[in-house]
């Protein structure tokens, strides 16, 4: 049902409509909420609403709306999901023709102001058969929608497969987006609210630079330990200055010179004893007796021997000053090497919290060297100060120097890598807030780079490529199809443009007229605008037996309207385009042959398919796209039900317009008033409803103020076929309820005050009594059941109400 009307969904601000919803109010026994079909019929009581719904469907057949509304609103949905509101009259895309009251009103002036003459239409002529049968070759070309044939079917199968491709392009690409989005700024996980990256105006456009950033081929993964270092040093906050070690100043080359020189150097004793320089530790010991002795003994403290009185002298010659001296020297230069030994440990300070994070590595390998070199600079030391201690113990013997390996040049490199590093980090806490950004910059792109990964970027990229391709494709196809279609529609419309013949027009009036309703003396004439000169237009006149008419009657101007407006739909922008019409009450002031004849001609003209020839072969279609029909009277409301697929509930829907005080609403056709479609059924259901009533419901005092005239009516009707006869009405009344004080009371009452104000014009001006109505409608019913309970049975099915 392409293009159908499916739903008025909303209406706000439009005369009786003050807040009408569908979804609420048009529900089935299912509780399922209904919809538009092929053929709508809708039934309202006179000023229901059934005008105003007439006018929001002319708004989208002429694009504007009344201004007499004050901001009215309202909104419909067509098949295929699209909506139109009064914002948006035009965006339905369909042929729609309705008649009511402001179509007479635009297209009949002669109604409004008498004399007036009527807009002309052109219709197809009759003359051109060859025109015709090259229209009817082109318009099965451009087939249909409902059938889905011809370039029409084409578009609508390409435009199927566009909207698919269409779709899933949008699918795959709404969930790569959510993703991206997710990963730009979800709350907690999101980039935006990661502080490391620090950057809380994160968003998509970034994270795809940042995307297109890491899949160039010049980005370099960061390694693991790459990443713990960024981060480390993101934690780096700034730091003092780190001094220059002044406690490094080596002495290595002054001693090893020294140690040389002592090591090395000869002296003799000046009258040496062999005895002492054959036997070293007897030397030694003698040396160091020698000291406990001389001027403070007189005898040997080992033996206990007198002292020779030369003793001292003999032992000075062999201990001069010269060895003295020597000997004194080399234990300062072992005091010197044992010192210098003693500041190896600290020579160099390595505090790794004193630097930033990234110089840890170069600091730890500084510190592993220096351990190293240490070790060797201290087995040097020891060498040079063994050797000493070897000449001290005999030192007229000159040695030579055994030179350890110089490990002095290695220590002063360390030391100057150290103070380089030591400036890096000095100079870094200058460029510390640029260099975290950097880190921060480049920790965001790993991630970027590890999430695009982890979901399978370019796989995704490509997969999107080629539904966007496949959509583009189906997208050309579509247009193409759709530019054929309104190719053809041109050479179609180019045809009925040489077809066209406005003097026809009155014609087809004449014949509905004629044949349907049997006006012959009431007829249109078309007349040159510019006598005698076709090209100049025509205009229609209403004429009675040949002569300009005047003074028409009600009855007669509605037919002619309806004629006017039947025969408009065989105009050249109409036929053949299936429009959805929509007819508004179009019986008023007709008396029921002409009533019958309405729908005749709504049947005929509308309803039924046009045949036509293909090929040589009679075939059918429809003539309209959607149907609605809006009546106030049954009777045509009867008729109604004849039309072919009236009763198909695939193909109709019936609704009615209720109105309650100032505001109406629109609801599913009760089954009693759908099945039946007569008046006596629709009274009774009044007279029951106001029985069944709740009295303090608001929505009910319609009932209640009706149900004189309801009443009355129903009565009389009732009471006619129960005693067709001669008898007064008002003792068919008493005849029926009683002759009790009850009856004489209702029958008093539904004569004369609940039907008329006549002479109690104090009623008109009182509340009504609502239970004096209960009342009265309960009497009714009870006594329709005891006189008659298989007819009062019959009533209750009727209006759908079980007996109980």
């Amino acid at each position: 049902m392409s293009g159908h009307l499916k739903r008025i969904d909303s209406i706000e601000s439009m005369a009786v409509y003050d807040n009408f919803q569908w979804s609420s109010s048009m529900r089935d026994k299912g509780n399922n909420i209904a919809e538009c079909k092929k053929l709508n019929i809708l039934y309202g009581r006179n000023y229901s609403g059934k005008t105003t719904l007439s006018r929001i469907l002319r708004a989208l057949e002429t694009g504007y709306i009344s201004d007499k509304y004050n901001s009215p609103k309202f909104q419909l949905t067509f098949d295929g999901g699209s909506t139109v509101t009064q914002n948006s009259l035009k965006n339905h895309g369909q042929i729609i023709r309705v008649f009511n009251e402001d179509f007479v009103r635009d297209n009949l002036h002669f109604i409004v102001n008498d004399g007036q003459t009527i807009n002309s239409f052109a219709i197809l002529g009759e003359d051109n058969t060859n025109l015709e049968k090259e229209i009817e070759e082109n318009e099965a070309k451009l087939g249909s929608e409902e059938d889905k044939s011809g370039l029409q079917g084409e578009f609508l199968v390409a435009n199927e497969r566009f909207k698919e491709a269409q779709q899933d392009y949008k699918n795959k690409s709404s969930e790569l987006e959510r993703k991206l989005r997710d990963k730009a700024n979800k709350a907690d996980s999101g980039i935006k609210h990661n502080k490391s990256f620090g950057d809380a105006n994160y968003n998509v456009t970034k994270i795809r630079a940042d995307i297109s950033t890491v899949t160039k081929d010049t980005y370099s993964v960061l390694s693991d330990e790459q990443v713990e270092k960024f981060y480390e040093l993101l934690r780096e906050e700034l730091k003092p200055e780190i001094p220059e070690s002044s406690n490094f100043n080596l002495q290595y080359s002054t001693i090893i010179l020294k140690a040389k020189e002592l090591i090395e150097k000869k002296i003799q004793a000046s009258e040496p004893i062999q005895e002492l320089l054959n036997d070293v530790a007897l030397e030694n010991w003698v040396r160091t007796a020698r000291g406990h002795h001389q001027k403070k003994r007189d005898k040997c403290a080992f033996c206990g021997s007198d002292l020779p009185d030369d003793l001292w002298e003999k032992l000075d010659k062999h201990f001069n000053q010269e060895s003295e001296e020597l000997r004194q020297d080399l234990e300062t230069l072992i005091g010197s090497i044992e010192r210098e030994r003693s500041r190896v440990p600290n020579l160099l300070k390595i505090n790794n919290s004193d630097f930033y994070s990234n110089y840890t590595a170069d600091l730890d390998s500084l510190a592993g060297q220096l351990s190293t070199i240490s070790t060797s600079y201290i087995e040097s030391l020891d060498s040079i100060k063994e050797q000493i201690e070897k000449r001290k113990d005999n030192i007229f013997t000159p040695l030579e120097l055994n030179e350890p390996e110089s490990v002095e040049e290695n220590l002063n490199a360390i030391r100057d890598s150290y103070d380089q590093i030591r400036i890096k980090s000095n100079q870094f806490a200058d460029s510390l807030s640029s260099e975290q950004s950097e880190a921060r910059t480049a920790l965001r792109l790993h991630e970027i780079f590890t999430f695009i990964t982890d979901i399978k970027f370019e796989e995704e990229n490509t997969a999107i490529s080629a539904l966007k391709k496949s959509m583009d494709l189906a997208e050309t196809t579509r247009n193409s199809a759709k530019e054929g279609v309104v190719t053809k529609r041109k050479e179609i419309d180019n045809l009925k443009a040489q077809l066209k013949d406005e003097s026809k027009g009155a014609d087809r009036v004449n014949d509905y007229l004629n044949n349907f309703f049997g006006h012959q003396h009431l007829s249109l004439k078309a007349i040159e605008e510019i006598p005698g000169d076709e090209s100049s237009g025509y205009r229609f006149e209403v004429t009675r037996d040949d002569q300009k008419a005047f003074h028409l009657s009600e009855g007669e101007c509605s037919l002619i309207a309806f004629c006017y407006f039947m025969a408009k739909l065989e105009d050249v922008e109409t036929r053949g385009n299936k429009p959805i019409i929509w007819i508004d009450d179009p019986i008023s002031s007709l008396d029921a042959n002409h009533i019958f004849f309405v729908y005749s001609l709504i049947n005929a003209q509308i309803v039924k398919p046009e045949k036509y020839e293909d090929d040589g072969e009679t075939k059918e279609r429809d003539r309209f796209k959607q149907l609605f029909i809006s009546t106030h009277n049954l009777d045509f409301l009867k008729y109604l039900k004849r039309l072919p697929g009236a009763l198909n509930k695939k193909k109709s829907q019936y609704f009615i317009i209720t109105r309650t005080n100032q505001v109406s609403d629109i609801k599913l056709m009760p089954t009693y008033l759908k099945n039946y479609v007569t008046e006596f059924n629709f009274l009774f259901h009044q007279i029951y409803k106001c029985a069944h009533a709740e009295i303090e419901c608001d929505a009910n005092h319609d009932c209640y103020y009706n149900f004189g005239n309801n009443a009355r009516k129903f009565l009389e009707a009732f009471l006619y076929y129960k005693y067709p006869n001669s008898m007064e009405k008002g003792d068919k009344l008493t005849h029926f309820f009683g002759d009790d004080a009850l009856a004489a009371s209702l029958t008093d009452r539904i004569n004369n005050e609940y039907s008329h104000l006549e002479g109690i014009f104090e009623r008109s001006i009182l509340p009504i009594d609502v239970p004096e109505m209960k009342t009265t409608a309960s009497f009714i019913l009870q006594k329709i059941q005891e006189k008659d309970p298989d007819q009062y049975s019959a009533l209750l099915q009727s209006i759908g109400v079980e007996d109980i």
